[in-house]
């Protein structure tokens, strides 16, 4: 096999896009979609891969800086997909081998059709190669004009006949190339079209002529093909994504009882036995372990749950772990560094931030935890606030094991409650509780005897008056 390089076009405006965002940022599934070319295109195990940026290339430049195997040229003025790569020159001025060409915009290629495309190009000796496919509808494609059964040309559809609109093999945008030669044939390409643009395409007549092999490789699966150019062919493509990651996953064992209303990132991994009720979305890199429960209207972001977790409707989850075992919501709200250990249950209207709950530990009602560390065997009442932020710092709360929090407590940080202390209903805690103490501060009870009567005897004689 000769050296393989990649470069990939991401330099279009994407006009029908209507967005400030450049269109090879915009997600599929949960994914930019450059970041499915990439992967695809990692699969060749490449030489190099290099990135053609135009239409707000500082952007797009910085969403690829960490990557290292990543090069980026700038193609600007934009003028055609032809003058793109030609854009390449210097970055591969020293490559020999073999160019895949691939397009920022078609996330659904996969990598065995790649693998086809660089075995049919080398095994063949071509100059170049296209991979194309049959559609139904094909308005929008270059058509495959063929000659005694080999490709002769492609032609863009508005520059096409009747007669060529009509054919419905179409190019896909993906080509192998010899780099021996292939700059010198670009720059004999002529704007000679109704867009006055480089087209690429139009290398396949040249090739033709000059008497250069050109081979084809026809997709199975014309999904694969699919560009992206408008909002609704984004939402498609990412529906087909998303069926695609649910098949994959119920054929592993999870269920998924509305794969319809299921979201689910392309990186998510999910054990077996899982159960994922209709309306759930989960995104990033969460992983999610063995016969689990996610309820319906549950989201999780970037989060690691483990094995027999109970999710129950309507929580949000972010940046968070959950042990063996644990249980929360309905109505909770995990954000941002939240551990939530084995057994641990978190129920109605509770918020944790920047929080640790300990083994066993529970706090089941209408109470917000942020940046606290709360032991094993805790049980933390409704209403409780730790009054974490000052309006300067915000400090740490400590509930040491064991410990019991009466509902309707404050938690002044910074400030720590001892082992196996109690803090008493209604109590503002702003010192420490030594460990098995009993913290209150509300003053005496008091009862006035007959005080509904006299106020009822009060508002009686303002009436009158």
């Amino acid at each position: 096999m000769t050296d393989l390089h990649v470069v990939i076009l991401a330099a279009g405006k994407g006009t029908r896009m209507k967005s400030a965002w450049p269109k090879v940022l915009h997600r599929v599934a949960g994914t930019p979609m450059i970041e499915h070319v990439l992967a695809t295109a990692r699969a060749l195990r490449p030489r190099s891969i290099t990135v053609v940026v135009g239409h707000q290339s500082d952007v797009v430049q910085a969403a690829l800086s960490s990557q290292s195997d990543v090069k980026t040229v700038v193609q600007e003025p934009q003028l055609g997909t032809a003058h793109a790569l030609l854009m390449t020159e210097t970055a591969l001025c020293q490559a020999t081998g073999t160019v895949v060409l691939l397009s920022g915009d078609v996330p659904l290629l996969t990598s065995d059709t790649l693998k086809a495309l660089v075995d049919r190009h080398e095994s063949a000796g071509a100059a170049a190669t296209v991979i194309t496919a049959t559609v139904d509808e094909p308005t929008g494609y270059g058509r495959i004009v063929r000659s005694g059964g080999q490709i002769a040309r492609i032609v863009e559809e508005r520059d096409a006949s009747a007669a060529e609109r009509s054919i419905r093999e179409v190019n896909a945008g993906i080509y192998a190339f010899r780099l021996n030669g292939l700059f010198k044939t670009l720059r004999n390409i002529a704007a000679a079209n109704a867009q006055q643009e480089y087209y690429l395409p139009d290398i396949v007549a040249l090739c033709r002529t000059s008497g250069f092999p050109v081979e084809t490789v026809m997709v199975p699966n014309a999904d694969e093909t699919r560009g992206i150019n408008s909002r609704l062919e984004l939402a498609t493509v990412s529906g087909i994504v998303r069926q695609k990651k649910n098949a994959e996953l119920m054929a592993a064992g999870v269920t998924i009882e509305d794969p319809a209303t299921t979201y689910v990132d392309s990186d998510v991994e999910i054990g077996a036995d899982t159960i994922i009720r209709p309306g759930v979305s989960l995104e990033g890199r969460t992983t999610i372990g063995s016969a689990c429960e996610i309820h319906s209207g549950v989201r999780i972001v970037n989060s690691r749950l483990g094995n027999r977790v109970i999710i129950l409707n309507h929580c949000l989850i972010n940046n968070s772990t959950l042990a063996d075992d644990a249980r929360v919501g309905p109505f909770a709200h995990l954000r941002t560094d939240v551990a939530i250990a084995e057994r641990a249950k978190v129920g109605n209207f509770v918020e944790l931030k920047k929080t640790a709950l300990g083994a066993g530990s529970k706090s089941m009602h209408l109470s917000y935890l942020g940046d606290a560390t709360i032991g094993a065997g805790v049980n933390v009442g409704a209403g409780t606030i730790t009054c974490n932020y000052d309006g300067t710092v915000k400090s740490q709360t400590t509930i040491e094991d064991g410990a019991f929090i009466g509902s309707d407590t404050q938690l002044i940080a910074p400030v720590r409650v001892g082992k196996g202390a109690y803090v008493g209903s209604g109590t503002t805690i702003r010192e420490d509780v030594p460990p098995g103490a009993l913290a209150v501060s509300a003053g005496k009870q008091r009862n006035l005897e007959g005080w509904v009567d006299k106020r009822a005897g009060r508002k009686k004689n303002e009436t009158k008056g």
